[in-house]
């Protein structure tokens, strides 16, 4: 009885995180399927839909990984260039840099001392900020995409523990499943010879 009751338990104690479901570890198979009502192979097919679930969310999180870790040395790199420019300013002398006009096409640019710097934003928009905005802006969205970058690495781990989890309880089934078929099987052998 204490076996069906933690049973009975584990359900509630399937976690979620930002909105993926956590898998249920199946210990006993036999009340697995007698309390969710279904059948092996139903339930085979609802754990091989959930495992893909799981599969589309780790696609999207592993582009969202690849999309922050691109862009971080980026903002570092906006960073120095504020620097440099914070650092060559005052002192009468003119900064000449290279700039990408578009894929592989460069152009010069003599940079005068000036109080403001302009930055991309994305989505065609480009603002005009002083130096010390520019700095505290740039600052702040690297600070923000690490953070994002942790939990994303977080939200990705919980979900590889799913998956396996997942994988598991498909195993478990399954081998439960051929399990009974061969006592099955044997009891019917062992009929039509008595």
């Amino acid at each position: 009885m204490a076996a069906a009751s933690s049973s009975s338990e584990s359900p509630k104690t399937t976690t979620e995180r930002r909105g993926i479901p956590g898998a249920q570890f199946v210990e006993d198979v036999e009340t697995y399927l007698s309390q969710t009502g279904l059948d092996v192979n139903s339930a085979l097919a609802f754990l091989q839909e959930r495992l893909q679930q799981y599969k589309l969310v780790e696609m999207k999180l592993l582009a969202q990984q690849r999309d922050l870790q691109a862009k971080i040395p980026d903002i570092e790199k906006c960073l120095d260039v504020v620097a440099t420019l914070q650092a060559k300013r005052g002192t009468g002398e003119a900064l000449i840099a290279d700039f990408e006009v578009s894929e592989g096409i460069y152009s010069s640019a003599r940079i005068e001392d000036n109080d403001s710097i302009c930055l991309w934003l994305g989505a065609n928009v480009m603002l005009e900020y002083s130096c010390k905005e520019a700095t505290s802006l740039l600052k702040r969205n690297l600070e923000n995409a690490k953070a994002s970058l942790e939990v994303l690495i977080a939200d990705l781990q919980f979900l590889r523990d799913q998956v396996t989890i997942t994988q598991v309880t498909i195993a478990r089934v399954y081998n439960w499943d051929v399990h009974q078929r061969r006592i099955h099987q044997a009891a019917t052998c062992a009929a039509k010879d008595s």
